[in-house]
């Protein structure tokens, strides 16, 4: 216990540094409207369409972006005074919520609008994404920057559990048209305290190329075996785990014979477990050197967990494996974004932020469509059996096969040169 309290105590040791106190407490206010908007939006497709192939074709609109145009955010990211950047796309993304709110307000929302607003929230999302990871890098350092990205997590974490809810009591008592007016107002919250925010900033000169300064970032990535491992390992969780949390409708539906509460239930349990890993698991992993091993383990752990739930007809079990694969996806997206803004020089963190960013959510529609395919020919509980085996072997031959791997440690700055030399000779 005592372990565990110092742990956590020095895992917010970032949070003395005044620029990121004020950065982060706009973010918690932001993301909470974030979720709240996205969980009002998902209420007025519904009401519009009751359709659940339209709510699906909102979400892939949301996400496209992420495919098409990540690549290409992390070489602006890198380019522009991030804090500036920042600014500009928190007044996009409140206009866009302000055009939403006045939509439903005034009972003129139609379906394709929703969509078209999705899209461009998507666009601005990809940019703003990038942007937030590396702004932290540029307010705390190198060597409190993992500690960083796990509050940033625990952060994000809340807000996906307390929006939703938030939602539901606002949509319920005084209109969903509230629910945009109110994350509208929070971005200005956002905008005030980047007034206030200094940062660090060592900027790019613009090349004049941009396919080049992207290609710049996959040359890197291709180059430093320990980059392609924590890209490989993210992709088996991001693909195949959050593809199977899609299909949570037919599990509480056909497996565990509920209703709407049951898929409720399921979702929160999942957002629980991933505010768990955040705010216990996390801050011990931090305190281990043998990184490797312990995203692999990691990998292995969500993948077992995704087995176990996809054989359950027991709520109680069901609720216990997604609070577990919640908890263990959470450690690993906060391991590998620490630990490749981490590696990654000054003038390319943009770039390769962005690279994960495709990763995690640019895939996110091919997922979609392979395993709502998938589910229809072969099952629901198929299919998530089958990706937790994935998941589950795909780490284990990571860690058999890449001994390197198993051996590598967290070490202190001065010899990260000499690190990057060895893995180069790999």
């Amino acid at each position: 216990m005592f372990s565990l309290t110092r742990a956590m105590g020095d895992s917010l040791s970032p949070l003395r540094i005044r620029p990121l106190r004020l950065y982060l407490g706009g973010q918690a206010i932001s993301v909470v409207g974030t979720w709240m908007q996205a969980a009002a939006q998902s209420w007025v497709v519904w009401k519009l369409s009751h359709s659940t192939t339209m709510l699906g074709v909102v979400v892939l609109l949301s996400t496209l972006p992420f495919l098409v145009l990540g690549p290409w955010a992390g070489v602006w990211a890198d380019r522009l005074n991030r804090r500036q950047f920042l600014i500009a796309l928190q007044l996009v993304a409140l206009a866009l919520a302000v055009v939403l709110a006045l939509l439903v307000q005034t009972g003129l929302v139609q379906l394709w609008q929703v969509g078209v607003l999705s899209l461009l929230l998507g666009m601005e999302n990809v940019f703003d994404m990038t942007v937030q990871q590396t702004l932290v890098v540029d307010l705390v350092g190198r060597e409190q920057l993992r500690k960083a990205v796990v509050i940033n997590s625990a952060l994000a974490q809340s807000g996906r559990m307390l929006g939703p809810v938030l939602a539901g009591l606002i949509i319920s008592t005084l209109g969903v048209a509230l629910a945009f007016w109110l994350n509208a107002l929070s971005f200005l919250v956002v905008i005030v305290t980047l007034r206030y925010v200094h940062t660090d900033q060592k900027r790019r000169p613009d090349s004049g190329n941009a396919f080049q300064e992207m290609w710049e970032g996959i040359r890197f990535t291709t180059g430093h075996p320990r980059m392609q491992d924590l890209i490989g390992l993210l992709i088996l969780t991001t693909f195949f785990g959050f593809a199977s949390l899609q299909l949570l409708p037919a599990f509480a539906t056909d497996l565990l014979h509920g209703q709407a509460e049951t898929f409720g239930l399921l979702q929160g349990a999942s957002a629980g477990g991933a505010l768990i890993g955040s705010l216990f698991i996390a801050p011990l992993v931090l305190r281990m050197r043998r990184v490797g091993i312990v995203i692999g383990l990691a990998v292995i752990w969500v993948g077992s967990w995704f087995t176990l739930f996809s054989l359950s007809a027991f709520l109680p079990l069901s609720l216990l494996c997604l609070i577990f694969t919640g908890l263990g996806t959470t450690v690993v997206v906060t391991m590998v974004v620490g630990l490749v803004q981490t590696l990654a020089p000054q003038a390319m963190r943009g770039r390769l932020q962005s690279l994960l960013l495709v990763v995690s959510f640019g895939f996110q529609p091919v997922a979609a469509v392979v395993f709502g395919l998938s589910a229809s020919l072969l099952g629901a509980p198929r299919v998530v059996f089958i990706a937790g085996l994935v998941m589950l072997a795909g780490a284990a031959l990571f860690l058999l096969f890449r001994l390197s791997l198993r051996t590598w440690e967290i070490i202190p700055s001065s010899e990260h040169a000499e690190q990057e030399e060895r893995a180069k000779k790999e």
